[in-house]
């Protein structure tokens, strides 16, 4: 197990493949942690994969009240301590917002990024904020079946599998999930993210409740010549529900960009 020490704790990541392949960098969702991507590394053993828990999630320490800016700054941090930039950057949900604010923030650390299931802007601050008192009066689990509609297809909530899903987010540290809550109120990324000229790949579920395919569309406008690309039968996590997909999307664009 690894962790890297910041200001406010310990940060939980995980480094994966082989020491030769190219280096991709993943930025987990709210409620999720670095096991978002284990379906999808299935199909990629070729890349050197690093992932980590935000501030929070999985087996990171909670870190206080944070922005989307700060979240960023974690992940170069981790990026530098690794000593392996500039990398392919992926983020999905609040992790495509990771994406987009380390790409505007350190361009020296990333060579191009794939932003999936996220926008400049996500949500109203009254819409988290009226979240935020659900999870104060209820508990996470209060909304957990809410979130899995949201994120999956209903093909996929049908499967057995649903139940872990809905476990990592009641599991979830309320102060992590409240705090990442926060930031994404918080967060408009239009100006810097509309000023982005590296190679940029977008990635959208047809079946998304909570990033509709439409609005993610409306991000990768703003960024001259990136690729938009929508994941049939797929809600808010492609890479879980249509992990074959999204590699065939992926991959490509990592072989195109690694060097």
């Amino acid at each position: 197990m690894q962790v890297l020490t910041r200001p406010w704790g310990a940060m939980h990541y995980r480094i994966d493949g082989p020491n030769d392949g190219p280096v991709v960098v993943f930025a987990n969702s709210l409620g999720t942690d670095l096991r978002l991507w284990d379906a999808l590394l299935a199909e990629m053993p070729q890349i050197r994969a690093i992932r980590f828990d935000k501030r929070g999630h999985g087996l990171s320490d909670e870190g206080g009240d944070f922005t989307v800016e700060d979240l960023a700054d974690d992940a170069a941090a981790l990026i530098e301590h690794l000593g392996v930039g500039p990398v392919i950057f992926v983020g999905l949900s609040i992790g495509g917002m990771i994406a987009q604010a380390i790409s505007a923030r350190r361009p020296d650390l990333v060579r191009a990024a794939v932003l999936s299931n996220t926008a400049v802007k996500m949500g109203t601050a009254q819409s988290w904020s009226e979240r935020i008192d659900a999870i104060r009066a209820g508990g996470i689990r209060s909304i957990a079946d809410v979130i899995m509609q949201r994120w999956f297809a209903p093909d996929f909530r049908a499967k057995p599998t649903i139940a872990a899903w809905r476990n990592m987010v009641v599991r979830t540290s309320e102060a992590g999930y409240v705090g990442a809550c926060r930031a994404l109120a918080a967060a408009d990324l239009t100006g810097p993210t509309s000023m982005l000229r590296l190679p940029v790949a977008v990635i959208a579920g047809d079946q998304d409740g909570s990033s509709p395919a439409e609005l993610v569309k409306a991000t990768a406008d703003l960024i001259p010549d990136a690729a938009f690309h929508i994941v049939r039968d797929a809600g808010h996590l492609p890479c879980v529900e249509q992990p074959a997909a999204f590699a065939a999307i992926l991959g490509p664009f990592i072989k195109e960009h690694s060097k």
